[in-house]
């Protein structure tokens, strides 16, 4: 088995599993309304590529460009600390933002819940990404400059 597919059959099984979920939801996806969610993915798509896609490459760049500009700081890089949690940060307001900005219609009547709360918990949950990112941050400056032991040969 493994020189036909490469892997266990366990993996071969969970890979077929896998599939299985995924046509099994892409046909309840495509069961109400297929040329809808055809329109959202290529809305999707060109919305990431042609708007997306500039403005976090360009907001990298700039990232990278400071950090060059400040070798002092580069005993331990910090520009992963700053882009993981706004990568983070970005996806859940991508994903959450009609909430967030209150634009979602019919969203209370559906849910009887109501919207006032996301942009405070997005907020927060920002702030917690970027304070743990600093921590890490610190934790590994400090650990960097912390004197190594001299090992002895042999």
């Amino acid at each position: 088995m493994r020189r036909w597919y490469g892997a266990g059959p366990l993996h071969l099984l969970a890979f077929l599993a896998s599939f299985a979920l995924a046509g099994y939801a892409a046909l309840k996806l495509f069961g109400g309304n297929p040329v809808g969610v055809g329109i959202w993915f290529v809305g999707c798509i060109v919305g990431h590529d042609l708007l997306l896609f500039p403005l976090y490459a360009l907001a990298d760049s700039s990232l990278v460009a400071v950090l060059r500009r400040r070798p002092a700081a580069a005993t331990v890089p910090w520009v992963n600390h700053v882009r993981f949690p706004a990568v983070v940060s970005g996806i859940l307001l991508l994903v959450w933002a009609p909430l967030v900005f209150r634009l979602s219609v019919g969203y209370e009547s559906i849910t009887s819940l109501t919207t006032e709360p996301y942009l405070e918990r997005w907020l927060a949950v920002t702030g917690v990404l970027f304070a743990a990112s600093a921590a890490l941050y610190a934790l590994r400056l400090r650990a960097a400059r912390r004197p190594r032991l001299a090992r002895r040969p042999g």
